[in-house]
């Protein structure tokens, strides 16, 4: 009998040090999160510098993806308006929001495999916050989609398009898609520092992503039929939060739901998996 007890109180003895050990990992988390949110201002500097060591030498310097763009959206504008049998008055100022944000989602989605190998000298020699990385992530890629937005200020100017206050009902959606970015560079941050092929197979599954949403055709040219099925897209709702407005289309409380629900599921699971790999981050890069 006193073995029994004896065995029991081990294994309680060990279960409360699993949950102990457990909320120490998910104390450091938050400590990780709130002093990365501290530092702003030097995520904001890294990011700044990311973007002009990238186009360093260049004449136009970050403009050159802008003017990369605007050509893009113009080719693609012309020849898809023609083989869907478009107007291109529709059609373009579609094509050229739905190029721009997607660009954006592609960028962060793929830049967030790298968010930590790419600062492993740092990482290895000074002490700091994980989400600093991340932070630095979004703050690049949110200047380069500032930059981009000049594709779309002209193709509206072009077609005399001009959005009305329910364009400010985006601001809702970007924040997602700003929380979304920091959700994306912590768990891809971390998985792709482990599994270092990971990357590529990202890549190649925003490739087929990019096609399956409605970014180069719009959703009513499935048909009412098929239209329901874009549900199951969770970049669509995303997209459609932001571009929605801006074109003065209604958003569906089916979509506003799917976004916040997708958000959600993507902030849960990249958070337990962070709690579990801060640790080890710093012996992966």
């Amino acid at each position: 009998m006193s073995t029994a007890l004896l065995s029991a109180s081990q294994s309680s003895n060990l279960d409360l040090h699993g949950r102990m050990s457990l909320g120490m990992r998910h104390s450091w988390a938050v400590l990780d999160l709130v002093s990365g949110f501290k530092l702003w201002r030097l995520a904001l500097t890294l990011g700044w510098l990311d973007i002009r060591l990238r186009y360093r030498g260049s004449m136009l310097g970050p403009f050159w993806l802008t003017i990369s763009t605007g050509v893009m959206v113009g080719s693609l504008g012309f020849l898809y308006s023609a083989l869907f049998k478009i107007d291109v008055a529709g059609y373009l100022p579609f094509l050229a929001l739905s190029q721009v944000l997607w660009g954006y989602l592609a960028a962060i989605v793929s830049e967030a495999c790298a968010a930590f190998t790419e600062s492993e000298a740092i990482i290895r020699s000074v002490r700091m916050p994980f989400t600093v990385f991340s932070i630095r992530v979004l703050v690049r890629n949110v200047i380069a989609l500032a930059h981009n937005i000049a594709v779309i200020v002209v193709v509206f100017a072009v077609f005399r398009i001009v959005p009305g206050w329910e364009a400010f009902l985006a601001l809702p959606g970007m924040l997602i898609w700003a929380i979304d970015s920091i959700a994306l560079t912590l768990i891809f941050g971390a998985f792709c520092a482990r599994f270092r092929d990971i990357q590529p197979i990202v890549n190649s599954v925003m490739q087929i992503a990019y096609f399956m949403t409605p970014v180069m055709w719009k959703p009513e040219q499935l048909g009412p039929a098929r239209e329901r099925f874009l549900a199951l897209n969770p970049f669509y709702d995303l997209l459609e939060i932001v571009r929605g407005p801006i074109l003065n289309s209604p958003i569906s409380h089916a979509t506003w739901v799917g976004a916040l629900g997708s958000s959600a599921l993507l902030c849960l699971v990249s958070w337990a998996f962070f709690v579990r790999a801060r640790g080890r981050i710093t012996f992966w890069v």
